[in-house]
């Protein structure tokens, strides 16, 4: 997720403990996903969709949280 600000979340993971939940839920649904995609577990389309939503509402999130510190960072 996010490998261009690599540095940023690594960071964030260190010091906000919600950035780094929220990081794992994302990683977690992505591999559900990927599971779920590939056979390996077994969802329904609407599991999956939801599940998809989820992780985008996750990533926002974060992507959100690494502006603010860029922001703070630079400053």
């Amino acid at each position: 997720m996010l490998h261009e600000y690599r540095d940023e979340i690594h960071d964030l993971k260190m010091q906000n403990a919600h950035f780094a939940k929220i990081f794992e839920k994302h990683n977690e649904i992505d591999q559900k996903t990927t599971d779920a995609d590939e056979g390996r577990l077994h969802l329904s389309d609407f599991e999956i969709e939801t599940l998809k939503k989820e992780k985008l509402l996750l990533k926002d999130e974060a992507l959100k949280m690494i502006m603010e510190y860029r922001k703070i960072k630079k400053a």
